[in-house]
């Protein structure tokens, strides 16, 4: 039986009932439109949907429901500027919440989790699994565990490297979420890893630089899953 390192359900049928429910809807703001029972200029919003749409079908499909809330809530944003019509501009409060959500981050976060603001590091992580944060800064690691269960990482201004050549993959499926925001992560790893990127890069990109891509007998039931979202920011995996 195949293991999964990380709590992540898997149900096809649901993936697939709100999948169709999302383009149903659409569908049916847009004959609403054509035959003009409302008024739905969906030209003028429709980046904004576009990022909603995108989060819905992340939440769904349960790649990464980190990237589906933000996406969301990035989208319901600045609909809500252009729909409600508020006297004020809403996009001035942009800033100041991404801020505030940084905070509380740092206040809620466990004990433990590598932090780095304003600085540079380099250090030896023999954990299991990674929980790293990079905000106009940047850190350097290199990861030593012999199962690896994957973990989550947070990059806003900053950057961060994970040298893995000498960790070891856990059984199963071992899931790193990323998330980059004006920012970047590169991940070194051996040659013989099973790698599957699924990351959403909106105005940014992501980089699969593995010179010779092999499957050994020994790494067919392991396999390290990179998912998130990367905002105005990039990345990269790559082999030596």
């Amino acid at each position: 039986m195949e293991q999964i390192n990380e709590q992540i359900p898997r149900n096809n049928n649901s993936k697939r009932v709100i999948i169709g429910l999302v383009l149903i809807t659409l569908a049916g703001f847009l004959f609403a439109d054509s035959f003009e029972y409302i008024d739905f200029n969906w030209r003028r919003y429709f980046w904004q949907l576009l990022l909603i749409v995108i989060g819905l079908i992340s939440l769904a499909k349960n790649e990464s429901r980190t990237t589906g809330i933000i996406l969301i809530c990035i989208g319901g944003f600045f609909l809500a500027e252009k729909a409600l019509e508020f006297d004020f501009r809403i996009r001035h409060l942009f800033w100041p919440t991404v801020l505030a959500v940084v905070g509380l981050l740092f206040i809620f976060r466990k004990k433990g989790h590598n932090n780095h603001i304003f600085s540079g590091r380099e250090a030896i992580n023999t954990d299991d699994a990674i929980d790293d944060v990079a905000i106009f800064g940047g850190s350097e690691q290199k990861v030593k565990s012999k199962n690896f269960k994957g973990g989550r990482i947070t990059n806003i201004f900053g950057g961060s490297v994970f040298d893995m050549l000498d960790a070891q993959l856990a059984p199963g499926k071992s899931y790193i979420d990323v998330f980059c925001m004006f920012g970047g992560s590169k991940f070194l790893i051996p040659a013989d890893w099973k790698v599957r990127v699924e990351i959403t890069a909106i105005f940014g990109g992501w980089a699969d630089k593995r010179k010779s891509i092999t499957t050994t007998e020994t790494s067919h039931d392991r396999e390290l899953v990179l998912k998130g979202l990367v905002l105005f920011g990039g990345g990269e995996v790559k082999n030596l």
